[in-house]
């Protein structure tokens, strides 16, 4: 379930340090992305219970669920930081079916060829700044340097389907899956259709 700027791409696990005025001193970089690690977990879940709970009274990933991920496939997750403080991320997962199943929600499976984006939250502090849509471009910008990636798959509610369309996600239709009350959207992205610019990304 998931709620451009000019600077270079970078990978995770790469850090990002925008210009510092001089005579300016800062002891983190100002703005990093990264992949996350299982120590960011607590951060990644405050954002996101504040994020969804409020909204649809249901956590894409609970904790340990946040954790799971962040020590199977860390490589598939991608956090914004700020002066050292997580302000967006993204965490997803391999499946290896051509639609989601109740089983996406919490297996990871390595040989799979679809990157399930289970959850992209940002801090209630930086909303309404584009900082969504600038995480999801740089996401997708690094999966098109992995060779065995061929889509990016997630499921949403009605009202964020325009929000991914911007980011070139077309819907599949209803998805299968159901959390309580709440049905979804399944949307997808072919990573794998993208080869000119993956040739020009610097993968």
């Amino acid at each position: 379930m998931s709620v451009l700027g000019a600077l270079p791409f970078m990978k995770p696990l790469h850090h990002v340090r925008s210009p510092v005025p001089q005579g300016r001193r800062h002891t983190l970089p100002a703005s990093e992305f990264r992949s996350l690690s299982p120590e960011d977990a607590i951060s990644v879940f405050e954002i996101e219970r504040e994020a969804f709970i409020s909204v649809s009274g249901e956590c894409p990933l609970h904790l340990d669920e946040v954790r799971h991920f962040l020590t199977l496939c860390p490589e598939l997750s991608l956090g914004w930081f700020e002066e050292g403080r997580l302000v967006a991320f993204i965490i997803g997962s391999l499946w290896d079916q051509e639609r989601l199943t109740m089983d996406a929600l919490t297996l990871h499976k390595p040989h799979g060829a679809t990157v399930h984006i289970h959850v992209l939250a940002v801090h209630r502090t930086f909303r309404q700044q584009g900082k969504g849509s600038i995480l999801m471009w740089r996401y997708l910008q690094y999966l098109r340097c992995l060779p065995y990636v061929r889509r990016a798959v997630l499921m949403c509610e009605d009202f964020l389907v325009p929000f991914y369309q911007k980011s070139g996600f077309k819907a599949l239709g209803p998805a299968e899956i159901t959390v309580g009350p709440l049905n979804f959207i399944e949307m997808f992205y072919p990573v794998r259709g993208h080869a000119f610019m993956r040739r020009n990304s610097g993968c």
